[in-house]
């Protein structure tokens, strides 16, 4: 009877790490498959959330980076949480949706109309609460919010036995031409990220942003802590440079004043 007690322990202990790696079932095909340098397909159609049908090439090559992020409007938790991360991030910008970048919300439920894309476009620029002419609420065309997912690599599934989509927390940003910049991952995303990976996404189009451009030579993005980090290196560098620029403008006054006293 011992014997077996044991047996049957020592196999449950060999078949638990494998159950615990295991990937649920519900969150198979659902994830990212990052796609950097892709350029979208900008024939694809969507409808706005006025009932106007769009190719998706009308909001691409506007000089402005696009955050893109593909929701169902009717989802019960994931996608608020979201919206609200996004809406959040935002807000902490000085930036306006539809000036420096562009917003395009996608639902990714082909069930989904033009109506329930107006009405949460509603919720959030009152929740926004400034103006953003530059964020689109768009609904699915022909499969077209499938199509351009599998471009970008977002990946979600129907879930027949919850009757809701299974998808994972994501923001992508594309290029002013729709290129795949960059991935930020959850519901809460750093407003520094976010203006670090609009910078990067803009390729250097972005006005006023010297500043901007100097943290994005100090920092870079980080794959694993999913961040812009500080790279020591560059920093060594910019603070070289630095110092060059303070010696030589400390030179020039000294000259300027060696030039008055002599003349």
């Amino acid at each position: 009877m011992m014997k077996m007690l044991l047996s049957l322990l020592l196999a449950a202990g060999m078949t638990l790490p494998a159950q615990i790696n295991k990937t649920p079932r519900e969150l198979e095909e659902v994830g990212v498959d990052e796609k950097l340098g892709t350029i979208v397909d900008g024939s694809i159609e969507f409808v706005t959330e006025s009932g106007r049908p769009v190719p998706l090439r009308s909001f691409l090559n506007q000089g402005r980076p696009v955050i893109l992020n593909f929701v169902y409007y009717s989802c019960p938790m994931l996608c608020s949480m979201v919206l609200n991360g996004v809406t959040s991030s935002m807000r902490d910008l000085d930036w306006t949706p539809g000036k420096e970048y562009e917003v395009l919300t996608i639902s990714f439920d082909p069930r989904e109309t033009h109506e329930l894309a107006a009405a949460k476009k509603q919720a959030y620029m009152a929740s926004f609460d400034r103006p953003a002419p530059g964020w689109h609420f768009l609904t699915d065309a022909g499969d077209s919010a499938k199509k351009l997912a599998a471009q970008v690599g977002y990946k979600y599934r129907w879930d027949t036995g919850r009757s809701q989509y299974a998808h994972t927390a994501a923001i992508i940003l594309l290029t002013p031409e729709g290129k795949v910049a960059r991935y930020l991952y959850g519901i809460k995303y750093k407003p520094f990220d976010l203006r670090l990976g609009l910078t990067e996404a803009a390729q250097g189009r972005l006005q006023g942003t010297k500043m901007e451009q100097m943290l994005l030579y100090c920092f870079q993005y980080d794959a694993n802590a999913r961040s812009y980090v500080m790279t020591a290196r560059n920093i060594m560098r910019a603070g070289g440079a630095m110092t060059l620029l303070i010696l030589g403008a400390t030179l020039m006054k000294f000259w300027r004043r060696e030039r008055e006293q002599v003349s």
